[in-house]
């Protein structure tokens, strides 16, 4: 079965490239050379994923990112970006972005991230229904309620969510909880878990300042708590 994919970008020669590569290994690839074109796009077809440029003139990646999100939940978003400013691999991480991969890169590297970031959007073989701190999962169909409210999440922080609800009231070492998650691959370091614990607090309710559910054991990692008192 062929995958579909979206690439935002004004590139027109890397559409060619990627499209005639792409092809070879069953993903096809539509291209919207601006990010309104990309977004009206959306909005009347669907894609498994989005490749998205940052540098874009008029409307900038990370705008578009911006409307992805509220318009179109967690449809996978990778960045492709010759930036390499660590700042702007933030902003778009705490936007929803599920990677990154810095221009110039091989069409190989990208299918691989493509095919990564896929895998984590699929849902477990096996249903799971977790329970901790009053947050509930549903591995299966990717759900989360918070006090019985449901919550909307990206695939990353999802990922992140479930390894530490599997391992409620534990301490989750940094790097143990992106190899949980999926995630130990060289694009995503420690302060991508940062970042994504910061946005995973806010919509599980907690207070920034005095977290009551994810807490912070500085040095070491997170962890869930089993009771929110």
């Amino acid at each position: 079965m062929s995958i579909r994919v979206l690439l935002i970008d004004d590139d027109r020669r890397l559409y060619e490239l990627l499209s005639g590569y792409l092809a070879d290994h069953e993903v096809s690839v539509s291209h919207a050379a601006s990010g309104p074109v990309g977004l009206s796009t959306l909005q009347g077809d669907a894609f498994d994923a989005v490749l998205l440029d940052v540098m874009m003139p008029g409307m900038d990646g990370l705008e578009v990112l911006r409307r992805i999100r509220r318009r179109h939940g967690a449809v996978p978003v990778i960045m492709l970006t010759a930036r390499g400013d660590e700042a702007d691999r933030v902003v778009g991480l705490e936007l929803g972005a599920d990677d990154y991969v810095p221009k110039p890169f091989s069409p190989r590297e990208l299918l691989a991230r493509l095919r990564a970031v896929l895998r984590r959007a699929q849902p477990r073989a096996q249903d799971e229904r977790l329970r901790a701190g009053g947050v509930v999962v549903e591995t299966s169909a990717r759900q989360v309620w918070v006090e019985g409210r449901p919550v909307e999440l990206t695939g990353l922080e999802f990922d992140i969510l479930v390894a530490l609800v599997r391992r409620a009231g534990r301490v989750v070492p940094r790097a143990a909880l992106l190899e949980e998650a999926g995630r130990d691959d060289a694009s995503v370091g420690e302060r991508t878990v940062d970042v994504h614990i910061s946005k995973l607090r806010k919509k599980l309710g907690d207070d920034p300042r005095t977290p009551r559910r994810i807490r912070t054991v500085r040095g070491v990692g997170y962890v869930l708590t089993d009771e929110v008192t």
